[in-house]
């Protein structure tokens, strides 16, 4: 089975990377890029702007889809993830939903936290680190 998931990549104005440390499986305990399900109904831009709002309190403007990937999930599922650009355009930072933590991270850091698998990889393939 297949699930449809999608992400948004955000930089501040220094140039710094909004994460969150996932509170749920899968992923548990790591960090990664804001995200989650399509739901029925939604497009992708409407997905990633609630799902952002959700987990960080930002609102945001969803721009170009940057990438997807392929990741292996519980129970046979495969989710499919379309990763896409986005701009703060108002709220304030906090940890929503299922994110534990929320921050931005220095690209410099990213070698020191416990990224998802193929995150770091993928962004930089895309060209958006």
């Amino acid at each position: 089975m297949r699930k449809r998931c999608v992400g948004g990549i955000v930089h501040d104005g220094e140039g710094r990377l909004l994460l969150v440390r996932r509170g749920r499986p899968p992923g548990e305990g790591q960090w990664s890029i804001p995200g989650g399900r399509v739901e029925p109904g939604e497009d992708d831009p409407a997905a990633v702007a609630r799902e952002l709002k959700e987990e960080t309190g930002l609102d945001v403007a969803v721009g170009a889809l940057a990438g997807t990937v392929e990741r292996p999930g519980p129970d046979g599922v495969t989710y499919e993830i379309h990763d896409y650009t986005a701009t703060v355009t108002g709220g304030t930072l906090r940890a929503g939903d299922d994110a534990a933590e929320a921050r931005w991270v220095r690209v410099d850091d990213l070698g020191g936290l416990p990224v998802t698998p193929g995150l770091v990889d993928a962004l930089r393939q895309w060209g958006v680190l």
